[in-house]
């Protein structure tokens, strides 16, 4: 018999690392506190018509990939449809095409400023040099920041003399490398950039580390897939996987008090049924940590965590809509990032993801699905007239966006709603509607991210804030170490 295990949170990380732990041979339970599961990649219905919680694309599906791995080891296939065209990246000055053929897409790039054709060259080439060399450590995956002998140990055996190449990049950032490639001054190149960093990194080409940023910046090329329904499928696949392997499910249960005995960890629910585990993975958000355990055993938490627990990220605002495709002039892309010009936040740049025409599992024949989401700052919500002129001003505002882009989109919607802060509140648990993690900022990214291990034995972590960061990616490789670290094996 294995181990006994309590999961808090049916999240990407929380379902990872459940299902590979029952998987595993070990007794798990999974309380999750919605009635839905996936958390922010979940997915909700409303009349005839089914809305994915995020506006994303899916990532770590290829060969090899995070996701891959997973579902390969839990032998459960997930049907999936890759892309050659990733996405529409629309700004003031142009509109670029995102391509998984490395070339093709550079070339593209370059063609929009052929005075800097060499630099622009020359950078991509490192980016993916460099991200080569990153994706060599992906196999292993060790966790950063090392917290035992063993994982230094796993950490040392995964290096090999071609990582050499990443130490002088360690502590700089994309806005290093810009620089050095003479395209600091490149605005609008820096501008598109921004665009996909803020949607993968939370932060832009001046702040991000530059080894996650060349990571992202290339993982499109990798593969990008959509998934017929939406990231949800993620968590269904493996909470199937979970239940054929003897695992329990709970949803409609909030764990409230998390209590450390000699003998190991007491979980209570709001309906006051308690659980008894030899170890607890979190997947819940972190600023809940305060309110379920003991004075004494936050004291015990590491430096990185309590920080975090009392930092802020971003908000969203995101717009649920169905269209009718016949008063469209035009079939809608899958995914299309906008940018205004006005920033990477407040609706001056948000990320849009339609249904495929022939996904019925999201919206009859002769509809589509949109899901718009852009980035906010928490002090804009903070009060009652504060939030409904927000969620008022942004909504007005990428819809008039969109219908620049696509004249006839507003005649076309037959259901739209807003999520704004507090409905993510709501329905998925995070305190102030914070999502995404932490940006990847030299502070807090690789070795100065929040570990898996909170500092309190048997008590480990997983989600987006803890390393390696946000995205369903992030969130199931934290799941994956949670995992490891209990079961004491590899296991993916």
């Amino acid at each position: 018999m294995g181990k006994k295990i309590l999961v808090i949170g049916a999240g990407i990380g929380g379902l990872t690392a459940a299902s590979l732990l029952a998987k595993n041979g070990d007794a798990v339970t999974l309380l999750e506190a919605s009635s839905e599961l996936g958390g922010c990649a979940g997915k909700f219905k409303r009349h005839k018509f089914l809305f994915p919680a995020g506006a994303t694309l899916g990532m770590g599906l290829e060969a090899g990939g995070i996701h891959e791995r997973v579902f390969r080891f839990l032998e459960a296939p997930l049907p999936i449809e890759p892309l050659d065209h990733v996405m529409e990246m629309v700004h003031p000055e142009a509109t670029y095409q995102f391509l998984k053929d490395r070339k093709l897409h550079v070339d593209g790039i370059a063609a929009h400023f052929p005075e800097y054709d060499k630099q622009i060259r020359s950078f991509y080439q490192e980016i993916q040099q460099t991200a080569a060399v990153v994706r060599t450590l992906m196999g292993p995956l060790p966790a950063l920041p090392p917290s035992t002998p063993k994982e230094w140990a796993y950490l040392v055996a995964a290096v090999r003399p071609v990582h050499v190449k990443l130490l002088p990049f360690l502590n700089q950032t994309l806005g290093h490398r810009l620089a050095h490639h003479g395209l600091a001054q490149l605005h609008p190149f820096r501008h598109m950039l921004d665009g996909l960093l803020i949607d993968s990194m939370q932060t832009g080409s001046e702040d991000v580390s530059y080894l996650l940023a060349a990571t992202a910046l290339d993982i499109y090329h990798e593969g990008a897939f959509y998934v017929p329904g939406g990231l949800y499928r993620f968590a269904e696949v493996m909470a199937d996987s979970l239940a054929a392997n003897n695992g329990v499910l709970k949803k409609r249960r909030t764990v409230l008090k998390l209590e450390k005995s000699e003998s190991g960890w007491h979980a209570i629910d709001h309906r006051g049924n308690g659980y008894e585990a030899d170890a607890v993975v979190f997947n819940a958000p972190i600023q809940m940590l305060p309110q379920m355990l003991q004075p004494e055993l936050m004291k015990q938490l590491k430096k990185p965590l309590a920080e975090g627990i009392q930092s802020e990220t971003w908000t969203t605002l995101t717009l649920y809509i169905a269209v009718d495709e016949s008063k469209l002039a035009e079939p809608l892309p899958l995914f299309r990032q906008i940018s205004t010009g006005g920033g990477m936040a407040e609706g001056g740049h948000f990320f849009m993801s339609s249904s495929h025409a022939e996904d019925r599992l999201r919206a009859p024949e002769g509809f589509r699905t949109v899901t718009v989401s852009t980035h906010s700052e928490a002090r804009h919500w903070d009060d009652k007239e504060k939030y409904k002129s927000t969620r008022r001003t942004l909504t007005a505002k990428m819809l008039s966006a969109i219908e620049e882009q696509i004249p006839g989109f507003q005649n076309a919607i037959v259901h739209l709603e807003k999520g704004a802060p507090k409905a993510w509140e709501r329905f998925t648990g995070r305190p102030n509607g914070y999502v995404g993690g932490f940006p990847q900022t030299l502070d807090s990214a690789l070795f100065n991210s929040i570990s898996h291990r909170s500092g309190i034995s048997g008590l480990y972590l997983c989600g987006d804030h803890i390393f390696p960061g946000g995205g369903t990616i992030g969130a199931a490789a934290s799941g994956i170490h949670a995992a490891r670290s209990i079961a004491g094996k590899r296991l993916v």
